[in-house]
């Protein structure tokens, strides 16, 4: 059986600016508002991170993203540029720097609402065999 993520809805104060930076650092379309109270971030043909406004609380989420040696040097390049601080582990200080402890290459930061996001070239989530 193949099972595919569709789309993951993420909680957000401000869903526009939350979908545009994420998908203008990802270098992926998005749309101001999709089906529903949506804004959604087109990731790949199959996966749409769908933001949507709530003055709810809601938890801090965490998502990753696995790239090409090439993606990763671009979206690198747009959090660099958009002044935006990442660090090498999912937790700790923001240093700058990233992780190449599994085999690729992996960095963390977090938007404003405070989700993380993770970007790595060589996936170290698989079940074993």
């Amino acid at each position: 059986m193949a099972i595919e993520l569709d789309h993951f809805i993420v909680p957000s104060r401000n869903k526009v600016a939350s979908a545009r930076q994420l998908a203008e650092l990802l270098g992926v379309p998005w749309a101001e508002t999709g089906l529903g109270p949506f804004s959604p971030v087109y990731v790949n043909a199959g996966l749409t991170l769908d933001f949507v406004e709530t003055t709810d609380p809601f938890e801090v989420y965490h998502c990753c993203f696995r790239v090409t040696e090439q993606d990763f040097d671009a979206i690198l390049a747009r959090i660099e540029a958009a002044g935006i601080d990442y660090r090498s582990d999912v937790r700790g200080p923001m240093n700058g720097r990233i992780n190449t402890d599994y085999g690729g290459r992996m960095v963390y930061w977090n938007e404003p609402e405070g989700h993380q996001w993770e970007m790595l070239t060589v996936s170290y989530a698989r079940a074993p065999g």
